[in-house]
């Protein structure tokens, strides 16, 4: 399932929500409630190879490991 970006049109707050096929329309603004939220652009990341300037390896879990040491990089 696919995370999309939405804007609110009342509060201006961003969010993203986790979107399945079955979902009628935009989600509710998390913030004020309001139906008025419009989908938003979004670029994707990639990482692939070594990191560059000697930055820390990335974590494959996005920086939260479940368990700290399982995937060798802390």
């Amino acid at each position: 399932m696919p995370i999309f970006e939405y804007k609110c049109e009342e509060c201006g707050s961003l969010f993203e929500k986790l979107v399945r096929n079955s979902d009628a329309g935009p989600p509710a603004c998390p913030n004020c409630s309001s139906p008025k939220t419009t989908g938003q652009l979004s670029v994707f990341a990639a990482h692939s190879g070594e990191p560059s300037s000697g930055e820390p390896p990335m974590c494959p879990s996005g920086g939260v490991c479940p368990t700290p040491g399982a995937c060798g990089l802390t």
